[in-house]
């Protein structure tokens, strides 16, 4: 069996300048990186406001497993298919952070024959918008410090600094430092850290803003902590919005590609999205949907955090409307919420299978009650499925309301996909438009507990002491309107990793609340979740390489 990265070697790519003109991208429009990558400009799409959108498809997934369910080879998929059944379809993704391609998850291009290309490049530097993006992150940091350093002139309460540093590695050893160590000419010394920099706030910025006007509006708006009346102090107040902005000049654009298949990709920004709001820019979005018929777009990991904050913040923030949702699952997903042990989840399992169903009809009745939306269910198929496992999930779906059916595009690319391009474009008829999982106008806390019994089906939340004070601040100073974002485990509906399933009988805690002003909503960090992921004891690193005429082998 080839590897993804060998499957990609051998493909036949077009130059991106013809990928573009299929979809009505002049390549005056282009700023090329070599042959098979660039940024488009800003001034298509001001040069086609007055053009339809297209249809908006989200594809998200069940609570994720170790074994990964191929969302994104999915997402890839379903676009070639929409392709080759004679309908205009683009792909909109987010990009890979060097933190999980040198970890434990490895690359987020896709899989199989069903990829983004250049895969090597889109999951190692591309064109460098994360390097932007950590760039002004450090360059904040660093002007907050100076700042105080040369007189403190604005008395930024050196202790109430919320600003962290940040790094595209995971990186245990800087999640809690103190810096500023040294001589007095070496700066104050305190109590810092750093965030991998997909959960960094200039991130989230550049993925929300609507244009460079926004995006400098936002800047200027990120509270980096408080002076000592315990006031918010801003990075306007600091003059360094400007500075920010150039760091993220280029970045802003969105990059173009490819699929293996020729398919057009927008590849642009990269939140996470357990403690992020984990969708791609809102720039490329729009772009995408100014250039097809079809838009196929992912949020990350499952429709509890993913999904959810597609909805709640992303589409509310930039008026977006999505036509149709696909849910990804697979057997062995399944059979793991069922408490299948993990050796055996290739193994026909129908009691395990069973067990594990409510998971996946939990995420369709939120797809389908909470948000409104009309859902087809995507079986990944592996190798190892029976026909009765399949069968008992397609009428388990059929039960709920919903089409359920097999995909097998990492084995075929978009022939693999023809039956579900065929459900979904039926699905995208007249937008009734979506609702939300609750109102703006409501509290911070009241936001929270909506989506903890309506999208979690948990008992209630729980706030720790420092929380409840952070909930009474940021309520106090006036941001109690902003959407939330909560951060927890991708693996479970709970804050717990281990509750696996469709759970029941348990409360979420709120340990800390983040307030991100810029961005324009407030984290809510639950459980264990961290900021600043840590390297597995066998690091994917390990096992890359490149020779001496730079052939990569390794990297999936």
């Amino acid at each position: 069996m080839k590897s993804d990265i060998e499957i990609a070697g051998e493909a036949t790519l077009k130059h991106i300048e013809h990928v573009a003109a299929d979809i009505g991208i002049d390549g005056g429009y282009l700023e090329c990186f070599g042959k098979y990558k660039a940024k488009v400009t800003e001034g298509y799409f001001k040069n086609n406001l007055k053009k339809p959108d297209g249809k908006l498809i989200l594809v998200t997934a069940v609570n994720p497993t170790p074994a990964g369910e191929g969302k994104t080879t999915l997402a890839v998929g379903l676009a070639d298919a929409l392709r080759k059944t004679g309908r205009n379809a683009v792909l909109a993704l987010r990009e890979p952070s060097l933190g999980p391609v040198f970890g434990v998850k490895g690359g987020a291009a896709g899989g199989g024959y069903s990829q983004v290309v250049p895969m090597e490049d889109i999951n190692l530097h591309f064109t460098g918008d994360i390097h932007a993006v950590t760039a002004a992150n450090n360059l904040l940091a660093a002007l907050i410090d100076n700042h105080i350093y040369q007189g403190n002139e604005i008395d930024i309460d050196g202790d109430n600094i919320l600003w962290r540093r940040c790094l595209d590695i995971n990186d245990r050893q800087l999640r809690n430092i103190e810096n500023g160590l040294g001589s007095r000419f070496d700066g104050k010394a305190r109590k810092d850290g750093f965030d991998i920099s997909a959960a960094s706030e200039i991130m989230a910025v550049l993925c929300l803003s609507a244009d460079r006007s926004d995006l400098k509006q936002r800047l200027s708006n990120i509270v980096i902590g408080y002076n000592k009346a315990q006031r918010p102090v801003t990075a306007g107040q600091l003059q360094a919005a400007g500075a920010l902005a150039i760091l993220l000049k280029d970045a802003i654009k969105p990059n173009l590609v490819q699929t293996l298949e020729g398919t057009p990709a927008f590849i642009h920004g990269g939140p996470f999205a357990n403690i992020a709001h984990g969708c791609n820019s809102v720039i490329a979005t729009k772009t995408a949907l100014k250039s097809a018929d079809y838009v196929v777009t992912e949020a990350g990991f499952g429709a509890d955090l993913g999904a959810e904050k597609f909805i709640d913040i992303k589409c509310r923030t930039a008026g977006l409307n999505p036509s149709a949702v696909v849910i990804v699952t697979t057997l062995r997903a399944l059979k793991h919420h069922g408490g299948a042990d993990k050796t055996s989840l290739l193994n026909q399992d129908m009691q395990a299978l069973k067990r594990g169903l409510p998971n996946l009809l939990q995420h369709i009745d939120n797809i389908k009650n909470v948000f409104s939306l009309p859902v087809v269910v995507a079986v990944n198929r592996l190798s190892s499925d029976t026909e009765k496992e399949i069968s008992a999930v397609k009428q388990a779906c059929e039960s709920a309301g919903t089409d359920a059916v097999t995909a097998e595009v990492w084995a075929k690319g978009g022939l693999g996909g023809i039956e579900l391009a065929e459900k979904i474009a039926k699905l995208c008829g007249d937008d009734c438009g979506c609702r939300f999982a609750y109102d703006l106008n409501d509290g911070i806390k009241k936001k929270l507990e909506d989506i903890a019994s309506k999208i979690y089906r948990a008992d209630g939340i729980t706030f720790s002491e420092s929380a409840e004070k952070k909930l009474e601040k940021l309520t106090a100073d006036g941001f109690s309107s902003l959407p939330v974002c909560v951060a927890k485990t991708q693996y479970s509906f709970s804050d717990d990793s281990k509750l696996i399933g469709a759970p029941k009988g348990f409360t979420v805690t709120v340990r800390d609340l983040k307030l991100s002003a810029g961005a324009g909503f407030i984290a809510a960090l639950c459980g264990k979740i961290m900021t600043m992921p840590g390297l597995p004891k066998t690091p994917a690193a390990l096992n890359m390489d490149i020779d001496a005429k730079g052939t990569i082998t390794g990297l999936f």
